[in-house]
């Protein structure tokens, strides 16, 4: 029987005819690689999400954390689960060799960490934290910081979180009032108070290591004064074994719609009630340069950020199958040319409204999954490149990619959820069908690691304008690439090419303009309109690089693949034309409303 997390035929599609991934193992970092071993990997992860992942994912939502008041408690199987990822090396996969890691392409890792998220995000989420807080500590941590943290983490002892947000600040980092203090033996004392830490308490590992954004005394202000420090739950000394509880305390828990097997917390630092060494203040240790910490913090948090994206696809992606296989075994009704009331009904998937919805699932999930395996090997190759000028375009190319890629399927692969409790109909809307949870599970995406409103305004306002619009353009190299590619195929998918062509013409002219006139505000005002159109025309491209790859190829698998384009380019892509129109405009519609009109 066929999974009904994810499609493995998809993923190896993707992977293998589409992106190439075997190709990678011709480059420095990815030569003791093979098929067979990227292959097995997926393999593996497949097999370990539905043994200890899947299996408890409606009683972590039913049975959420608790708190006495002293300790976390979480259900047996989380801690189950993860120690069988740690116990398979999957921590350490992409990290490097001399770090006890596997060097998988990120692409291939991001595939099967994909069938963890869809078998239960909940639990998946730790795994997602400690492997981008390493990733983190490894750029940028000292040699000694990487041993007594980074080790441990990757080898499933200790987890990470990172802490960002403050009741009184929320996503505006600049206003976080948490202190560090100086010390003379160069750590630090920090005080203040963090909200929304997921994973920030636990008795799932022997220690847990925030990454904490904190304010030296003196600093500039707003964020040019954030300094990053590793603040560990217990004190780890020179032997690596632990010592004094750190004087971080749980103030309480937040319940949340979904995601409910992640713990989320509310945490003080230097509250009093532990005092390490003897004294207030939770201790700290500085990572890089003071003042700097926003900028080694971006890194986790645009990895967190294609996490989130990932993480998405693969809710919405899972309740897409579930809603398929629902849709073939439940019948219901009678074509509608039907006359006799006697005739057998037939399974709901006959249905042309059905189909409808199940098509959209399976173009919203499917390019939203391609986009993201294509930033993973964006990853790859700016982590080996053959060239200067390969390494350049690869990130430029993340970098304009990363706010669609964690905002477009947190958008669209909640409305495939949407549509998979419409399938179902009725029953859709019970928890004993396992849609609704995905669907309040998936609701989490378009807020953490930053909503639509801030994504929007990194692309077109800081990504889109980046030196001199580079980053656009080496979009529309690879963009303009397939245009030729599928223009040179000629049938369906030269008329694709041309239907992308001017939109994509579209879109820069219109960008063009919006900065032309000056009008800051009016240009940015509108920025998740603009999120919204560039998203829909680069999953537009994203089909027609699956297009291409199917072509000449035969089957059901294939012809699916060609029926989704259709609908993307047909009932999709088109969305995107009066929103370019209301952009161009510099509309002030929402400028202009006044509190009191509400």
């Amino acid at each position: 029987m066929e999974s009904t997390l994810l499609s493995r035929r998809d993923i190896d599609f993707l992977l293998f005819e589409w992106l190439g991934v075997d190709d990678l193992t011709k480059r420095d970092r990815f030569r003791e690689h093979s098929r067979e071993t990227f292959e097995g990997l997926l393999d593996l992860c497949q097999d370990l999400a539905t043994r200890y992942f899947a299996p408890h994912n409606k009683k972590n939502d039913a049975c959420e954390p608790t708190f006495d008041g002293e300790r976390v408690t979480l259900n047996p199987e989380v801690k189950e689960a993860l120690d069988a990822f740690a116990k398979a090396d999957l921590l350490a996969m992409s990290m490097d060799a001399d770090l006890g890691g596997q060097q998988v392409p990120m692409a291939v890792a991001g595939a099967g960490l994909a069938w963890f998220h869809a078998a239960n995000v909940g639990t998946a989420a730790y795994v997602l934290l400690s492997v981008a807080n390493a990733n983190l500590l490894s750029t940028y941590g000292t040699p000694e910081q990487i041993e007594r943290f980074v080790k441990p983490t990757l080898a499933g002892r200790f987890t990470g979180t990172m802490c960002l947000s403050e009741p009184q600040a929320g996503s505006s980092l600049a206003d976080i009032t948490t202190r560090a203090e100086p010390q003379d033996d160069g750590t630090y004392r920090l005080f203040g108070s963090k909200m929304w830490i997921s994973g920030g308490d636990h008795e799932l590992s022997e220690n847990i290591v925030h990454l904490v954004l904190a304010k030296i005394a003196g600093a500039p202000a707003g964020t040019r004064g954030i300094s990053l420090f590793i603040v560990p739950k217990f004190l780890v000394d020179d032997d690596g074994s632990l010592g004094d509880r750190n004087d971080v305390t749980l103030a309480g828990l937040n319940h949340k719609m979904g995601y409910r097997g992640t713990v989320n917390t509310a945490l003080n630092f230097g509250e009093g009630r532990h005092q390490p060494l003897g004294r207030p203040g939770a201790v700290g240790y500085l990572v890089g340069q003071p003042n700097r910490g926003l900028a080694a913090m971006f890194h986790m948090m645009n990895e967190a950020r294609l996490g989130v994206g990932l993480g998405a696809i693969a809710l919405g992606y899972t309740g897409y199958l579930k809603s398929l296989q629902y849709a073939r075994e439940r019948p219901q009704g009678r074509p509608v040319t039907a006359k006799d009331p006697a005739a057998p009904q037939v399974p709901i998937i006959d249905h042309p409204d059905v189909k409808r919805m199940l098509l959209a699932q399976k173009a919203y999930v499917e390019g939203a999954l391609a986009l993201a395996l294509y930033c993973g090997r964006l990853v790859d190759v700016a982590a080996s490149p053959e060239s200067p000028a390969e390494a350049e375009s690869a990130h430029r190319l993340l970098d304009i990619l990363t706010p669609v890629a964690k905002s477009w399927p947190s958008q669209w692969c909640l409305e495939a959820n949407s549509l998979a409790i419409q399938v179902h109909g009725g029953y859709g809307y019970t928890r004993e069908y396992d849609v609704e949870q995905h669907y309040r599970d998936n609701r989490l995406n378009p807020i953490h690691e930053g909503t639509h409103g801030i994504q929007s305004l990194d692309l077109l306002g800081r990504k889109v304008v980046a030196d001199g619009g580079a980053n656009v353009a080496a979009l529309g190299v690879a963009v303009g690439a397939t245009i030729a590619a599928a223009g040179a195929a000629g049938g369906e998918a030269a008329e694709l090419a041309a239907q992308l062509d001017s939109s994509w013409q579209r879109l820069t002219a219109v960008t063009a303009s919006m900065f032309a006139s000056g009008d800051v505000d009016a240009a940015l005002a509108n920025s998740v309109v603009y999120l919204e159109a560039f998203g829909h025309i680069v999953i537009a491209w994203i089909w027609l690089e699956q297009l291409l790859a199917a072509d000449g190829r035969t089957g059901d698998f294939y012809d699916g693949k060609r029926q989704a384009a259709r609908y993307f380019f047909r009932y999709e892509l088109p969305r995107t034309a009066p929103q370019l129109d209301l952009l161009a405009s510099l509309d002030r519609t929402t400028l202009e409303m006044r509190d009191s009109w509400f």
